[in-house]
């Protein structure tokens, strides 16, 4: 994502930003908040009525600024591949989307102010964000998505025997490119042709959906992970080394250090999270975020279940933890910072100022990753505590300040 232009003063104000990929998509939506005014192109359908009386319509392109009421965002849409289309040769496109829509706060020719409005937000072309205020998780998260060099920084084939889903990995995306899934006959005795046959189609589907799909010689991707149960994981990349070497692809065939094969025990894209704690992708990965995200929400989860009184979560004890200086690592979902309530986002912006203050480390986990997802199901916010506290005493001391406070409130009232 591109900034184009950008003018705040004392955290009000404005940045003009040209989306260019899906991520950005992404960004946008965690960054545009209800009461925001948004300006971008929109397709609007005029009505003219004649002297006569006669009416026409058609469409005219148009820039709008809205009052943003709400916001939606639609990932992008995985097509699957079965026995009735194996021929995968057209490419589909996965796109996310952006609609956001609210009340047209600036009249133009084409639209009255006040009318309700939906835009489409398009990729490559510019959108400006006004806001009241611009705090720091807004700030960080432009700066994160206008970083260049940016994309999908892993590969990786979930695969079975008969099924496979393609994903791209990037830091704040986990996006799952094609589905495929074929039944393959099962061996009988005497006779392994119709299984062999199986085994060949959906080798030979998998090979040419891994070629439109995997950006293998994009200089970003880091790894290329086959993650599977079993043995399908080396017979996969054998089929694909076998095909690399046949057809003559050297660049595909230079790559071969960036394969990794992994065993995972299921062959769907939630094992994802197996793969990203296998210690030979932790090693690879171990400078990216979501591999740093993957291994802190692991931790949360072994430290819980061997000492609780070091591993919080939920918006209340988590506030308790951070006000005693408690937290090493606070682990939070990117979805609570989009609440509807600003006070609301506002206490979470808080929280994380108030960790890093301490000197602490903030993780702020996309939900469209799997561990992102995880974390949302103790609801999306947890952390590591540097020295135990134990929940009960923490609330029992917080209710006896509390007495204390209204008994000091009630004696002055009384003096």
């Amino acid at each position: 994502m591109k900034i184009v232009s950008r003018h705040i003063v004392k955290g009000a104000g404005y940045i003009k930003v040209r989306p260019e990929e899906d991520e950005d998509m992404w960004h946008l939506y965690n960054l545009i908040q209800e009461g925001d005014n948004v300006r971008a192109p929109a397709i609007r359908r005029v009505q003219n009525v004649s002297a006569t009386g006669s009416s026409e319509s058609h469409r005219v392109r148009t820039t709008l600024t809205l009052q943003v009421t709400r916001i939606a965002f639609t990932p992008p849409v995985t097509p699957t591949t079965g026995a009735s289309d194996p021929n995968t040769s057209a490419p589909v496109e996965a796109t996310a989307s952006l609609q956001i829509t609210g009340r047209v706060v600036e009249e133009n020719d084409h639209v009255k102010m006040g009318a309700f409005h939906t835009l489409d937000i398009e990729a490559n072309r510019d959108v400006r964000i006004e806001k009241v205020e611009w705090d720091s998780i807004s700030l960080e998260r432009v700066k994160e998505a206008s970083q260049p060099g940016r994309g999908a920084e892993v590969g990786a084939v979930v695969c079975g025997e008969g099924t496979a889903a393609f994903c791209l990995l990037s830091q704040h995306m986990t996006v799952v490119l094609q589905r495929i899934d074929m039944p393959v006959p099962r061996k009988r005795a005497g006779s392994a042709t119709a299984h062999e046959k199986g085994l060949a189609r959906f080798y030979d589907t998998l090979y040419q959906a891994f070629l439109r799909h995997i950006p293998y010689a994009n200089p970003t991707l880091r790894a290329i992970v086959i993650a599977s149960p079993g043995w399908v994981r080396d017979a996969v990349f054998d089929y694909i080394m076998a095909q690399a070497t046949q057809s003559g692809n050297k660049v595909l065939l230079g790559v071969r250090q960036k394969f990794m094969r992994v065993h995972v025990n299921s062959p769907h894209v939630h094992s994802l999270v197996e793969v990203l704690k296998s210690p030979e992708v932790v090693s690879r990965l171990k400078e990216t975020k979501f591999a740093r995200e993957g291994i802190m929400l692991d931790s949360f989860f072994k430290m819980l279940a061997s000492d609780e009184q070091r591993a919080w979560y939920g918006p209340d004890h988590v506030a308790l933890a951070v006000d005693r200086g408690a937290v090493g690592t606070l682990l939070i979902s990117d979805e609570l910072f989009r609440a509807g309530d600003p006070e609301v986002r506002k206490r979470y912006v808080t929280l994380v100022e108030d960790v890093r203050e301490k000197r602490g480390e903030v993780l702020i986990f996309s939900s469209m990753h799997e561990s992102g997802q995880q974390l949302n199901q103790i609801t999306g916010i947890a952390a590591i505590l540097t020295f135990p506290l134990d929940i009960e005493v923490v609330e029992a001391e917080e209710r006896e300040a509390k007495e204390e406070e209204e008994r000091r409130k009630a004696e002055a009232n009384e003096a």
